[in-house]
């Protein structure tokens, strides 16, 4: 027995040997350190039902470096589900929402994609999509600057952290209006589908893995709520009018200019007139046209709204509409707008031209009226010709037409 207390001793050596290795090893040795908030830390999805509203997250990223959120986003697959197209949106209001809502949309699409049509289209659409959305506000204006009151919070990041003091060149507002305006005329992009979220590659915000990732267009990814919230259904709200002015859009939108004094001034002139009475503001693209909706209670009204609107202009249209079905928001017009057309005044001061024209079919006591068009459904190419007569207005013999102020072009 004395003999094998050695061969013992070494045996028990080796053993505890065994043991402590591997915990030394794993004090010595840097652990590989995985990247805060990882696809595993973040929420799982959920299907809101139908009878609850789902949550509009505040945007907040995960701590993680652009390459490690490149490689979770890119492991997280595409539905493989149809993504039908949202439908053409519909704008409600005058011509002074219109305005400010392609200015609140523009500056959505250029500060959120850069100057690339590209990429601003599928913005705009998400941005109308969140408006048609009852978990969102009711007005453009709303959607893109909800909440950039605050530091944190914000749906768009740059209402809020100082971007729109880069103020971009003319020629690259000039494009995002354009887009913007043809997003607001109802022109769609059906590769995002009813999206209502995306965020760059680059981040991982906290909700995207609880939503349907359905796109991708250059580096954002595109997402829809699950179940039912990110069916067409679901997007059912008709937009209200009453596109607030925005002060953080001063420096780029005249229809914004002076911010919250120009709204607590709206505010008060709304609580004595009547919506359809205020003084349009004129096109972005014409300073000279005015287009705007009318209460048809208020016909006596709308040569004085003219006069105040075209004040000391050389050249000036104002026409207005009582359907807001058949207005228009942009120039030139098209038939079903010209034949929808309520009233117009068109003044050319060069030429001796000041006129004020009527809907005669609808305002029947009234003069001059305006000449109907018929509405070809394949109109052929024609010649250059001299501009339509309208009825109750003379041409001397010898004067040249007045190109495009005939009030119903």
């Amino acid at each position: 027995m004395t003999n094998l207390r050695p061969l013992h001793l070494i045996l028990a050596v080796i053993a505890l040997v065994a043991i402590a290795l591997p915990l030394v090893v794993t004090h010595l040795v840097p652990q590989v350190r995985q990247p805060t908030g990882i696809a595993s830390t973040l929420p799982a999805k959920r299907v809101v039902t139908a009878k609850e509203l789902p949550p509009v997250e505040p945007v907040e990223y995960a701590a993680i470096a652009p390459a490690d959120a490149r490689s979770i986003n890119a492991k997280v697959p595409f539905i493989t589900g149809p993504v039908p197209p949202a439908r053409p949106f519909r704008f409600v209001g005058g011509a002074e929402d219109f305005a400010r809502a392609t200015d609140c949309l523009a500056a959505a699409v250029y500060y959120e994609a850069g100057d690339d049509a590209v990429g601003q289209r599928p913005v705009a659409q998400v941005v109308l999509n969140r408006l048609r959305h009852p978990a969102f506000p009711k007005t453009v204006c709303g959607v893109v600057f909800q909440g950039s009151e605050r530091s944190t919070g914000c749906q768009f990041t740059f209402t809020c952290d100082g971007a729109l003091a880069r103020i971009p060149s003319p020629a690259a507002w000039s494009r995002a209006r354009d887009v913007a305006t043809r997003a607001l005329r109802g022109e769609v992009e059906k590769k995002v589908g009813w999206a209502t979220h995306y965020h760059t590659d680059w981040v991982v915000p906290y909700w995207s893995s609880s939503l349907d990732k359905i796109a991708e267009v250059n580096t954002h990814l595109f997402f829809r709520w699950t179940g039912w919230w990110g069916t067409a259904p679901a997007f059912n709200r008709i937009p209200q009018p009453g596109e607030l002015p925005i002060g953080k859009l001063a420096m780029l939108s005249p229809a914004h200019r002076m911010g919250a004094a120009l709204a607590d001034a709206d505010a008060a002139i709304v609580e004595a007139t009547p919506f359809f009475g205020r003084t349009p503001l004129p096109l972005a693209s014409d300073q000279n046209t005015f287009l705007t909706m009318l209460n048809p209670a208020q016909a006596d009204t709308y040569a004085g709204m003219a006069l105040a609107a075209c004040a000391n202009r050389e050249r000036c249209k104002f026409m207005g509409w009582t359907e807001p079905d058949g207005m228009a928001f942009t120039m030139p017009l098209n038939p079903d707008q010209m034949n929808a057309m309520s009233f117009s005044y068109i003044r050319d001061r060069q030429s001796g031209l000041e006129r004020t024209l009527w809907n005669c079919t609808e305002f029947k006591q009234r003069t001059p009226c305006m000449k109907r068009f018929a509405i070809r459904a394949t109109p052929a190419p024609v010649a250059a010709e001299a501009p339509a007569e309208l009825d109750g207005v003379r041409r001397k013999a010898a004067e040249a037409p007045v190109g495009n102020m005939t009030g119903v072009e």
